[in-house]
């Protein structure tokens, strides 16, 4: 192997071992030694990629804007893409320790101060997909994307955290239903609705 290939994966291995660590404990209760144990790596190889803890935090948040960001390519019809990538967030929330540790993360104010970053890159893009949406015809022209945007991905939040309390995210995919079942007439010219899936597609792959 590659001596950059083996430094890419070490580094990997450090991020996903730190991603378990602070979905668990949080930032404040993570410790450097047992992200090193999780990851099997000296404190030397650590270091040799990232200078802190916080440096690994800030990487971990960076991921979930930046998987994202490529989310942005969705094709439509855009209403359902926006519904699709609600539940693709959510398998990804159930999956993925990386996507929890970046949401946990992202408002723990014992973390820097709480990070607007991956709520923001989560706005715009459904932003952008609630404009192609009035494009394509289905969603009102007189809707307020902005404020739509906001409210989606707020209720969203919402809608995770409810989840993750009673039932460890078990139940989020009929939860996700139902907001949709809520939201969508405010959303939605007449009859754009009727042959929308409010479900998750099958299989969805989350990387």
């Amino acid at each position: 192997m590659a001596r950059q290939e083996r430094a890419e994966k070490t580094r990997q291995t450090i991020i996903e071992a730190a991603a378990e660590v602070f979905d668990q404990h949080g930032f404040a209760g993570a410790s450097v030694s047992e992200i090193l144990a999780r990851a099997g790596v000296t404190k030397g190889a650590l270091y040799f990629h990232f200078p802190s803890k916080e440096a690994i935090a800030e990487e971990i948040e960076g991921s979930e804007v930046a998987a994202l960001t490529a989310l942005s390519n969705a094709s439509g019809p855009f209403l359902q893409a926006i519904i699709d990538l609600s539940h693709t967030m959510a398998q990804a929330l159930r999956d993925s320790p990386i996507v929890r540790a970046s949401i946990r993360l992202s408002i723990e104010s014992s973390f820097s101060e709480p990070s607007p970053g991956p709520y923001l890159a989560s706005i715009e893009l459904v932003r952008i997909l609630l404009l192609r949406a009035q494009g394509e015809g289905t969603v009102r022209l007189d809707l307020d994307v902005d404020a739509a945007a906001r409210f989606i991905i707020s209720s969203f939040a919402g809608t995770q955290i409810v989840s993750q309390v009673f039932t460890g995210r078990r139940d989020l995919e009929q939860r996700l239903v139902e907001l949709w079942e809520f939201l969508l007439p405010g959303l939605a010219v007449p009859g754009a609705t009727r042959d929308l899936r409010l479900s998750a597609p099958q299989p969805v792959d989350v990387g």
